[in-house]
């Protein structure tokens, strides 16, 4: 059977100049027919056509459409788009139209990228990558997201898998070819390829989930004693009140979280409860999340009033490469100490300087132009599981090829459903259920 033809608005919801109204399927080219009274444009040329209901003939808008017939177009099916006045009127009444006409439908989330999936435009990798790329906030997520769009990671991944293909030809040409007068021992001969491989996956694997911080955003979490200024410091990075700031010491009981862009890249900022002896269970409870969240972070400030020692709790949650900070700069005069990181959130004394500091311990976790990174979740589990079975292949190759063989087909399946080389239905839904509707 034909797959139906699918319509969506492509471009963002709302009023707007121009919306782009997408059809992709077999009767696109007969939808964009009826709705122009005309015959079909010149493919991938801009052309002004008059819009009218097919029904009554009344005119919908004018505007442009263009005509991309498959294999050649995004989801490799017929594909019309029509960029008309985005007005939420005119949108409704041309989909409406086209809707009118037999086998077209309204398009599911994320159906336009599986299609193209599904007709080998692109494979899941760089189906994830376009999602993240029409995600982005920030540019940092930008470049991440462009370069797995454009295959870096996919490249990666089936280098593996070719190199897997390779190690299992050896190791099954032993099992299935015993009496043939092949050189001795060929699967012994795939051990050094597995373990090449296997060392690779754990460079690959060793990134500080720097893809994925770029994706969902670094962590900084600010911490010290009650009253040492925290809050105030957190709305003075946000510029904006996020935090109750009070003089009562443990006004903050509860995690207070803000985003901003640092360096080009998604950074999220936590107020935690002051570290002290903990006077009642919330209180504890406060602290015990301090805690935890400074343990999570990325990066984490110390925050203690100027002329004051950092507390025990606080010098205990400190890590290396960590930020000291001297709050509460404008109760006193300055020490000029090139040791001291002094700042006040009111006379705005060290901000300038911190926010500096800031920007380059983010820069220099995440800015780097090395090899692509893992980026979701997903691929970390199945890389890892995919160098868990090479590692139980090499020793089983002594055992017995057969052994060794199952384990080298067992990393493949692993690899393939990074990219979709194996039948991954059950994936599907999960990857492409995220998209926008348009998409």
């Amino acid at each position: 059977m034909k797959p139906d033809t699918i319509v969506a608005l492509a471009s963002g919801a709302g009023r707007s100049g121009v919306a782009v109204i997408r059809l992709s399927g077999p009767a696109a080219g007969a939808t964009l027919g009826a709705l122009t009274a005309r015959d079909l444009p010149k493919p991938r040329a801009a052309t002004r056509e008059a819009f009218c209901d097919p029904r009554t003939g009344l005119s919908l808008d004018d505007g442009l459409a263009l005509w991309f017939p498959g294999p050649h177009s995004f989801t490799g099916e017929d594909v019309a788009e029509l960029q008309v006045h985005g007005g939420p009127a005119v949108i409704a009444a041309i989909i409406d139209a086209c809707l009118s006409l037999p086998g077209v439908r309204i398009a599911e989330p994320g159906e336009y990228t599986r299609r193209a999936f599904e007709n080998g435009k692109l494979d899941l990798a760089e189906a994830e990558g376009l999602a993240d790329l029409v995600d982005a906030e920030t540019e940092g997520q930008r470049r991440q997201a462009l370069r797995q769009r454009r295959g870096a990671l996919s490249a990666v991944y089936e280098g593996w898998r070719s190199k897997l293909i390779e190690a299992a030809a050896l190791i099954e040409a032993e099992i299935d070819f015993p009496d043939e007068d092949l050189p001795g021992e060929l699967a012994r001969r795939a051990g050094p390829l597995l373990q090449t491989l296997a060392d690779d996956m754990a460079r690959h694997l060793d990134d500080a989930h720097r893809g994925e911080r770029i994706r969902d955003g670094y962590r900084i979490a600010i911490i010290g004693p009650p009253n040492a200024g925290k809050s105030s410091l957190l709305n003075a990075l946000a510029q904006r009140e996020a935090a109750i700031v009070s003089d009562i010491p443990g006004t903050t009981r509860d995690v207070v979280e803000v985003r901003l862009v640092l360096a080009g890249y998604p950074v999220w900022i936590a107020d935690t409860a002051g570290l002290r002896e903990a006077a009642d269970a919330i209180e504890a409870e406060g602290v015990r999340r301090a805690l935890a969240r400074a343990e999570e972070a990325d990066l984490r400030i110390g925050v203690v009033e100027i002329g004051a020692d950092a507390p025990a709790e606080l010098r205990a949650a400190m890590q290396e490469g960590d930020i000291l900070v001297h709050s509460k700069a404008d109760l006193t005069e300055a020490h000029k100490s090139a040791d001291l990181l002094e700042v006040s959130a009111v006379s705005g004394v060290g901000l300038a300087l911190l926010h500096t500091q800031l920007e380059s311990c983010v820069a220099e976790t995440l800015d780097r132009e090395e090899a692509p990174v893992l980026t979701r979740a997903r691929h970390r589990r199945l890389v890892e599981a995919a160098r868990a079975a090479l590692l139980r292949a090499i020793p089983a190759l002594d055992a017995g090829a057969e052994l060794a063989a199952e384990e080298v087909r067992v990393a493949a399946d692993q690899i393939g459903r990074l990219t979709g080389r194996i039948d991954v239905e059950d994936l599907l839904g999960e990857i492409f259920s995220s998209f926008c509707i348009g998409k």
